[in-house]
């Protein structure tokens, strides 16, 4: 969306804030033994607690208050009572609500307890990409460029990325134009970057694969080679120098 008044810009930095710190609580709630459906019910009980709705209940009808992938799930895991956490996961978690008519998204990556898979450079590329696209990121700036870097980054690194799985604009609604910020570059694409909007930037890098597919729940994603995918997201408000990060309280760079 784009912001143009004092009340529309409060809007969006309480709803972000909202979701930043539920998924900066959730990570911290996940522990071994522990259910996706039970981390997700408390990340449920935040939201709740602030008057926010869950996005993706809202605009889908998903069957869970937060998307958990975890391992080979590359997005929009179903919470599950018979899904249960284990040492060395690789969780992501995917939050996004509405407050007062305002949206907002955010998500991160992360292993549960210890490294024993080996995932933590993949995660830590995710985090690294997504902070050097942000930070790129200004009114004027070609969407495409953004996708060059991220592509070009995730290659450096001696990974992949998902095409099929982009970043957007958020605000007045879940996803609105731009609707497809992708993690590659089509140069037929002459779309620009607009100061004063608020979009959502996450990367989706990969070990093997380089498009999701759905399996049959109808929701979950899986990568069309196997491996495995992290992801990191930003909602960020665009201006003629560096973004302003409104869903900084995940604190997912830290």
């Amino acid at each position: 969306m784009s912001i143009t008044t004092e009340s529309e810009l409060r809007g969006m930095q309480k709803i972000s804030e909202v979701v930043g710190s539920t998924l900066k609580l959730m990570r911290a709630y996940a522990k071994v033994g522990m259910s996706t459906k039970e981390l997700d019910n408390y990340g449920g009980g935040i939201l709740q607690s602030y008057g926010a709705k869950s996005a993706p209940f809202e605009t889908y009808g998903f069957p869970g208050f937060t998307c958990i992938s975890v391992n080979k799930e590359a997005a929009h895991g179903i919470p599950s009572e018979k899904k249960i956490l284990k040492e060395g996961d690789l969780i992501n978690i995917d939050v996004s609500a509405e407050l007062d008519g305002f949206w907002s998204d955010n998500g991160g990556s992360f292993i549960l307890g210890k490294d024993i898979h080996k995932h933590q450079p993949l995660v830590d590329a995710s985090k690294t990409i997504l902070s050097k696209a942000i930070s790129s990121i200004k009114g004027g700036v070609k969407i495409s460029e953004i996708g060059y870097l991220i592509e070009t980054e995730a290659k450096k690194s001696g990974y992949k990325v998902i095409k099929n799985l982009a970043g957007h604009g958020v605000g007045r609604s879940l996803h609105e134009a731009p609707e497809n910020i992708l993690n590659y570059r089509v140069k037929s694409n002459r779309e620009r970057f607009k100061k004063n909007t608020t979009v959502a930037i996450e990367t989706f890098i990969s070990t093997k694969s380089t498009v999701a597919v759905e399996l049959n729940d109808g929701w979950t994603l899986v990568g069309n080679k196997g491996g495995y995918v992290t992801q990191h997201e930003h909602t960020i408000l665009v201006t003629d120098n560096l973004p302003i990060i409104l869903t900084k309280s995940n604190e997912i760079w830290n």
